[in-house]
């Protein structure tokens, strides 16, 4: 493991805080994020991780380069799920839909802040129990069977702990107040549905990083290269929902394809474990594979999508949950749920109804 010098470090923080800054001060006024804004955005957030990428190639060697790049991909991948998720929490709050990067903004920093945790405490184990891979390889096993059978568990914002626990500590009230977290009613200070949905992504994030982490783990466990790869992973999140939220459900072979490559690092973990605690002699499977593999199944993942649309009955399905998601229109960035300019319809509310 290559040892990172601090200046890395602060680099790395720096363009970081730079970027979330220059993100924050683009988006100061809420709007609705289009179709040509978004790929802007996606296109300058992956353009920023891969010259880091080459930055790290230059730095830290050759291995350490194509580590960076595996695990970025990998992450990126897996975050795939988190669209679908992001999609099911604003529709079920009836988040507007100029007010859902804000949201997705701070989501992004609480993702941030969990991720250094999770993985820092991934590491230190990794390095200490060597063993614990095994369990690692267990749940990304389990999670690419689920997947594959089509059993992973769809996540309903309803039966959100975060989200119950927010409304014991503070009342949390029905009205949006603008892009404001709290308002203050008969002089109590009270929380926006903004709060409880960015609570609510922070909350699902956690159950992602579930399987996110044990496959970062899978690729290395530098410190540096499994943060800062997670790091701009996470980061580009926001433009790439708004760039491909209506696109994702034709991508149907997608999911198999992730349950492919989850299975790949299962096994990878596998021997990964085995060559440690077991026997040197057991082989691991290079990060280049690794790549390699992940390019592979996701190119083709998304080929046979395309050239095999879904059957007529799933297309309907498909229709129905994207005119029920709280997309945007590819053409011109407005609403394709018909519903009032703001997001919200005139008759409905944000679910904040108790479950």
């Amino acid at each position: 493991m290559n040892v990172v010098p601090w200046w890395a470090w602060a680099a790395f923080g720096a363009v970081v805080l730079i970027l979330l800054a220059i993100d924050l001060l683009a988006h100061r006024g809420a709007h609705i994020i289009g179709f040509k804004e978004a790929a802007w955005w996606s296109a300058l957030w992956v353009g920023v991780a891969i010259i880091f990428g080459i930055v790290v190639f230059f730095t830290l060697g050759t291995t350490a380069g194509v580590e960076y790049t595996t695990a970025w991909l990998l992450e990126k991948s897996l975050s795939v799920d988190n669209l679908f998720v992001f999609a099911l929490i604003f529709g079920y709050f009836k988040v507007p839909r100029e007010y859902q990067h804000r949201v997705l903004f701070f989501g992004v920093i609480g993702a941030l802040v969990f991720r250094a945790i999770f993985l820092a405490a991934g590491v230190a184990i990794v390095s200490k129990f060597a063993a614990v891979l095994f369990v690692f390889a267990a749940i990304l096993l389990y999670s690419a069977y689920k997947l594959m059978k089509d059993e992973d568990d769809s996540y309903d914002p309803s039966t959100s702990i975060a989200v119950r626990l927010l409304r014991k500590i503070i009342p949390v009230r029905d009205e949006y107040e603008g892009t404001k977290f709290f308002v203050k009613e008969a002089g109590k200070r009270v929380a926006t549905p903004l709060l409880a949905v960015v609570v609510a992504i922070e909350a699902a994030d956690l159950v992602f990083a579930v399987d996110s982490v044990p496959a970062v783990l899978a690729v290395t466990d530098d410190p540096f290269i499994v943060y800062s790869s997670n790091a701009f992973a996470i980061l580009g999140l926001r433009a790439l929902y708004f760039l491909l939220a209506g696109l994702l459900e034709k991508f149907h072979y997608l999911s198999k394809g992730l349950a492919i490559i989850l299975a790949f690092i299962g096994v990878k973990l596998i021997l990964q474990a085995g060559h440690k605690v077991i026997s040197t002699s057991i082989p691991e499977i290079p990060s280049l594979v690794s790549l390699v593999v992940i390019v592979v199944v996701l190119a083709g993942s998304i080929i046979l999508s395309l050239k095999n649309p879904p059957k007529e009955d799933d297309a309907d399905a498909i229709d129905k949950v994207a005119a029920d998601s709280p997309i945007v229109d590819p053409t011109d960035g407005t609403s394709s749920a018909g519903t009032s300019p703001t997001g919200t319809s005139s008759t409905d509310s944000p679910r904040l109804d108790k479950p």
